[in-house]
């Protein structure tokens, strides 16, 4: 189990954290708004609220393990 999307499509069985492209793309949003001139201290705080399922189903096959379709259903992301 492991928290990254990307250790996940490598091999890892399962991965459940937080998205990095919605960290960034927030992140890409407050550059923005300091670039075009609002001051840092007027930005509002912002934090991703939402955790992510990712399955490797090739490694759960190698690993001779059934997923339930409980848990595949939660999955945001099923990597074949």
């Amino acid at each position: 189990m492991f928290h990254e999307r990307g250790i996940v499509a490598k091999g890892a069985l399962a991965g459940y954290g937080v998205n990095y492209r919605e960290v960034g793309r927030l992140s890409a949003k407050h550059v923005q708004r300091v670039l075009t001139g609002t001051s840092p201290k007027d930005l509002p705080i912002e934090n991703t609220d939402r955790l992510e399922l990712i399955l490797n189903l090739k490694t759960a096959k190698a690993l001779g393990l059934t997923i339930p379709q409980s848990l595949l259903i939660r999955a945001g992301e099923l990597i074949q």
